[in-house]
């Protein structure tokens, strides 16, 4: 784990990053404690595993409809009162979700959880980056991130003990202790930022919103149409709801996000980098558990085990991530490390049924380590050249693009699955369908590498540090 630079000489600077750690730690928590427990919560439900995505898409389209709001409530209401406002509806969600009697009640409950996740990382970002120097906000958000991958390490192993030995309303009550001790924390060093200026564009937020919902909407639907004109009738009325906010935008004096944060070079490429990456990347921690327990017929405990070493590889990596891109810089390392991660991907498709599930183990491994390294690059990358009147919209709709990306690589991962597994082939042998599946992703994957092309090698040099530990 890295430590922080001497810089950091103040309490608020030496806690800020473990209690936004705090925050990204019980949402991590959650998504790998429940991609793992899926099967034993369709069971219990009477409900299908591969129809169960909408417990998990519920959650991340309620992020992204909500996260454009973040910024204008902390400017308005301050970073503390609404982080703590934030932390406490997750847990609340939380704790209904744990009560949920079926999947109507489930998703129901996700969304509540939603709308406090939606609100609780980029509060928590956006006190750090007013806080931090941009010469330390690498180093700081590095080592925020850090205790947070604790989640997805025990996260399918605490997931997998519950469900199989207690039941699996505890993965969801486990996070109520943790948001007691993130408000906590927050109530005595959680900074309070507002802002002087404070305008919000209600009719932009609506329209943002609407397309969101109509795109996700369309993709989640696409899986389960037996007439796909619906479907596309609506993903195209997503696209025309973000040409409607492109012009309502243009004439506006205060966009929710303006578009002349596209007119910054590194922010438009870490977008659509992030975009374009996670669509194939995102899919990856459902898709793992549900081949483990459906094809290969394991336990929970087991699936937990096997995912497990890519969110240790993962803490390790952002011990190097620094230094990787202090010496490469961001062009490279964002291009090479894609292609890697494709690659990788696509080696979950070459092991047969009969192979023993070990074999995954050291691709998941390295998995996590290139993950790290590609999360944290893009994170920052984007944010880099961004003026200070911009931070708030920025970083609002950065932390809105990684969950549109995430529900549709989920989504997309889970059509071609379905797809597959209606082929001949499919129905004969489940784990065929989870072959080519890798390799449409990861191939999706690589390609998607090609985006940071537009970046420039000297791209990032203002986010460099000397302090590489």
């Amino acid at each position: 784990m890295p430590k922080l630079s001497q810089t950091f000489d103040t309490p608020t600077k030496k806690i800020l990053p473990f209690i936004l750690a705090t925050a990204i730690f019980m949402q991590m928590l959650d998504s790998t404690i429940l991609n793992t427990s899926l099967p034993s919560i369709a069971k219990d439900l009477n409900e299908s595993p591969l129809d169960m995505q909408n417990a998990i898409i519920s959650y991340v389209l309620t992020l992204a409809l909500f996260m454009p709001v973040s910024g204008f409530l902390a400017d308005k209401f301050g970073t503390r009162k609404v982080f703590i406002f934030a932390i406490a509806i997750f847990s609340l969600g939380s704790a209904f979700c744990a009560a949920s009697q079926s999947l109507t009640q489930l998703v129901i409950s996700r969304v509540v959880q939603g709308i406090g996740g939606s609100l609780m990382t980029p509060v928590g970002r956006l006190a750090l980056i007013k806080t931090y120097d941009k010469n330390e906000l690498v180093q700081a958000m590095n080592f925020a991130i850090v205790p947070a991958l604790i989640g997805p390490v025990l996260g399918p192993l605490v997931g997998g003990y519950m469900v199989d030995y207690l039941s699996w309303h505890w993965i969801f009550l486990i996070n109520i202790p943790i948001g007691v001790a993130g408000i906590i924390l927050s109530i005595k060093h959680m900074p309070e930022y507002r802002s002087q200026t404070i305008k919000f564009d209600f009719k932009g937020f609506v329209i943002f919103a609407s397309a969101s919902l109509l795109l996700s909407v369309s993709l989640e639907w696409l899986g389960n149409a037996s007439n796909i004109t619906p479907v596309l009738l609506i993903f195209t009325l997503g696209f025309v709801m973000i040409y409607y906010y492109y012009r309502h935008a243009k004439k506006t004096d205060n966009p929710i996000f303006p578009l002349n944060l596209f007119q910054v070079r590194t922010f438009r490429v870490g977008i659509l980098g992030n975009l374009a990456t996670r669509l194939g990347i995102s899919s990856i921690p459902l898709l793992l558990p549900l081949m483990i327990q459906i094809a290969y017929d394991k336990s929970a405990v087991v699936s937990g085990w096997i995912v497990a070493p890519m969110a240790l590889t993962a803490m390790f990596g952002k011990s190097f991530v620094l230094k990787i891109l202090n010496t490469v810089g961001y062009r490279r390392t964002l291009m090479g490390n894609t292609f890697i991660i494709g690659f990788l991907i696509c080696c979950f498709a070459i092991p047969g049924i009969e192979t023993n599930i070990i074999w995954f183990v050291p691709v998941i491994a390295v998995l996590g380590f290139f993950n790290s390294i590609q999360f944290t690059a893009m994170n920052t990358i984007t944010i880099a050249d961004l003026r200070s009147s911009h931070t708030s919209s920025g970083n609002s709709l950065v932390a809105v693009n990684q969950q549109l990306a995430i529900g549709f690589g989920i989504a997309f991962g889970l059509i071609v699955l379905k797809l597959f597994e209606a082929n001949t082939m499919g129905q004969t042998d489940p784990h065929a369908a989870f072959r080519y599946t890798f390799l449409v992703v990861g191939l999706l994957t690589i390609l998607s590498g090609f985006v940071f092309r537009r970046l420039h090698h000297r791209d990032g040099d203002n986010m460099k540090t000397e302090n590489l530990h």
